[in-house]
């Protein structure tokens, strides 16, 4: 492959003189000559997915349609027209343009909505040309000339309608979408799961009824209007990217939001009792939840995975490379309960479990494994938030029977998970003391050594060592047990790499895209040699790529990255490259020491030292970006943010506001950043430019 050095970006963050409120697609070609000056040969979008009322754009409504907040309003083939001939849409598109100008976060909320009403103006004035059938006059998004596209043989509306029905004919996705969009926005955006039992699950048969319903088609065909000219702009702007011999690269979320049409539309594709996330981790002590339903594999295989490859068919209209997101997923999903508030209780999928007799051959028989499996509350642990032995046994008598006359009890079937302890209430006039329950008895019903998946299969939980049963095991059971455990993990891995090498065969084969893996996490040993297998590239966070199990956890050399990679500075969920060097001080003293330290690197030698204690500037900035541009990944791609630090005055006077979002939080903040300064002024950055360059060759050059 050859070697190139890009730049991440969501488009949203984009600021051009045309794109004030938000970035929008035409955006991108300003963005991709200000790349061309610099020499970056990749520029890498975060999703652009329509992700509805969600400002994350790994929560998509759709795995199809486009987000109508990155459609440019003034670039529409119908805006001058209407702009000139209708009050109600020029002036609420003058008073959009007058209300929201540029701020260093955007209000999603706002600006969508802002754009949809503006956008529905529009839409009823097109309608209104339609039943009057004049001849209009648009103007052309690329010449900004204009041109008379109603010739004298067809009629604006006759025009109209074969386009959007070619539309339609070559995205056959939009009609559900249509039909999806228009229900919810008949229920205030409140989730499919709530609406009219008869509406929550339409066959594919009654939603093309709705679509051909002419009482709605005018509410159906605006969302195709929508998608249209989306895809016109952003079709638009992808072709310039590539004209100028740049890759663009898409991104392509793994799961799909509960709430999304194609869990709606295609409910079979899902599985909607488990929800996807990871294991405990340092930062996660009971794991995550995403909230997204896990997949129906076996039903996406019987119907050839075409909903998968229509996906890759898609994107690839637009890029020619893109990231899988949480390629691990597609080895194991980490699978939990809908009806668990932690992922603590999660287990892998697909799995490899062991029975009860094989527990029983190694000696555990009914009651050890009942101790293993289930959790066993003392009474004291009730006890020592009541203060009042006999107060605790009246608590527990209401989740728990009592094992015989032992202070121990187990929770009663009908608890099935943490959801039906948090529904109690144990005390109504004493909050503080009520939760203090509640919380002791979630953290006892996470405390098991094994869960029972199914009638006597089982699998280990993640955590199992430090659980009240597992300690109370003598050392001969603790081998026996780790033993089973370990026997099984060996045989998970080989039913990882056989789904993960038949998935991705069929992702990676379905265009002429690059494929690139996110494939951060707790990896099985099998993940590199599939990707390399399948010419996958792997993802390398420098910061992150240390020898965890080693006295200061020392990085991994550059040169030691596969060559099938992508290096990166920072990810959309970590802290900037500012923010790791004035808060991580731990991880910069072992940055410096590998690549700077007594043993002298000629890879280095033209890279000015810096010291672990000085300020953060552009200097150390450099330092940084150089010396990681010597890895062996053949791409190197970092945020837009960490190339601006290479300029003080793209420093933001708070450095927490560069960030692009904190995981684990839902705010406002997340999602909107804006670069700080206009692309056309960068682009007239002639020492900024230059200071890219310098990286860029760094990199590309042949080590």
């Amino acid at each position: 492959m050859e070697r190139k050095t890009g730049v991440v970006i969501p488009l949203g963050a984009l600021y051009t003189k045309d794109s004030v409120a938000v970035g929008e697609f035409p955006a991108l070609k300003k963005f991709a000559d200000f790349c061309k000056q610099a020499g970056l040969k990749i520029i890498q979008l975060l999703p652009v997915n329509d992700t509805g009322t969600q400002s994350s754009p790994y929560s998509g409504l759709s795995a199809f349609a486009l987000h109508p907040l990155y459609i440019s309003i003034e670039s529409l083939p119908e805006f001058d027209a209407a702009f000139k001939s209708n009050k109600a849409f020029s002036g609420a598109y003058k008073t959009f343009k007058k209300e929201f100008k540029y701020h260093g976060r955007y209000d999603y909320e706002k600006i969508l909505n802002e754009k949809i009403r503006i956008l529905h103006l529009l839409y009823s004035w097109i309608e209104k040309q339609i039943l009057s059938e004049s001849k209009v006059t648009l103007s052309d998004s690329k010449s900004k000339t204009k041109v008379v596209t109603a010739v004298a043989e067809k009629s604006y509306a006759q025009q109209f309608e074969m386009e959007t029905n070619k539309f339609v004919k070559e995205n056959k996705w939009v009609v559900s979408y249509a039909v999806y969009k228009n229900l919810k926005d008949s229920a205030m955006q409140a989730s499919w799961k709530e609406w009219s039992e008869n509406l929550q699950h339409l066959s594919r048969e009654q939603i093309q009824l709705r679509w051909n319903n002419r009482a709605l088609k005018s509410s159906h065909n605006f969302f195709v209007w929508c998608q249209m000219r989306a895809a016109e702009q952003f079709k638009d702007a992808a072709d310039y990217v590539k004209s100028l011999g740049i890759t663009l690269k898409g991104d392509l979320p793994i799961l799909m939001n509960e709430d999304s049409c194609d869990c709606w539309s295609y409910p079979e594709l899902f599985n909607h009792t488990l929800r996807a996330g990871s294991p405990v981790d340092g930062e996660n002590p009971l794991g995550q939840s995403w909230g997204f339903p896990t997949y129906n594999w076996a039903r996406l295989e019987a119907d050839d995975y075409s909903w998968w490859k229509d996906r890759i068919k898609c994107a690839s209209q637009y890029y020619s490379a893109f990231r899988i997101d949480h390629v691990l997923g597609f080895f194991r999903i980490w699978a939990v309960n809908e009806n668990e508030t932690t992922a603590y209780l999660g287990h892998a999928e697909p799995c490899k479990t062991f029975t009860s007799k094989e527990l029983n051959a190694l000696g555990f028989d009914e009651g050890r494994i009942r101790w293993l499996s289930k959790p066993h509350i003392p009474t004291y642990l009730i006890q020592n938030i009541t203060g009042n032995y006999e107060e605790a046994h009246n608590v527990l008598s209401k989740v728990a029977d009592r094992i015989g006359n032992e202070e121990l009890w187990l929770f009663k079937k009908e608890i099935e998970h943490d959801k039906n302890i948090y529904s109690l209430t144990f005390y109504p006039n004493d909050k503080a003391k009520d939760d203090a329950v509640k919380n002791a008895l979630a953290a006892k019903w996470r405390d098991r050594t094994i869960i029972e998946l199914s009638e006597n299969n089982f699998v280990r939980t993640w955590s199992y060592s430090e659980t009240t049963a597992w300690k109370s095991l003598n050392q001969d059971e603790q081998n026996k047990l780790k033993t089973l455990f370990d026997t099984t993990e060996a045989e998970n891995e080989k039913l990882w790499k056989k789904q993960a090498t038949d998935l991705l065969s069929v992702i990676t084969t379905a265009s002429d895209m690059t494929s690139c893996a996110e494939d951060l996490g707790a990896v099985p040993s099998v993940v590199p040699e599939v990707l390399r297998k399948l010419n996958i590239l792997s993802l390398r966070v420098v910061r992150w790529c240390r020898e965890w199990g080693k006295q200061n956890q020392p990085y991994v050399a550059l040169k030691n990255y596969p060559d099938l990679s992508v290096t990166t500075t920072s990810v959309h969920d970590s802290a900037t490259l500012r923010q790791w060097w004035n808060n991580e001080k731990q991880s910069v003293c072992e940055f410096i020491k590998l690549y700077h330290g007594k043993e002298k690197n000629s890879l280095f030698d033209n890279i000015p030292p810096v010291k672990p204690d000085e300020e953060f500037s552009p200097e150390v900035a450099s330092f940084c970006l150089q010396t990681s541009a010597a890895t062996s990944s053949e791409w190197y791609v970092n945020p837009l943010q960490d190339y601006l630090f290479l300029e003080k005055k793209y420093y933001l006077e708070n450095q927490n506001d560069e960030r692009i979002n904190i995981p684990g939080t839902v705010t406002a903040f997340n999602w909107t950043y804006r670069i700080p300064a206009t692309v056309e002024s960068l682009s007239d950055d002639k020492d900024f430019i230059s200071k890219i360059n310098n990286i860029v060759q760094e990199h590309d050059k042949k080590n």
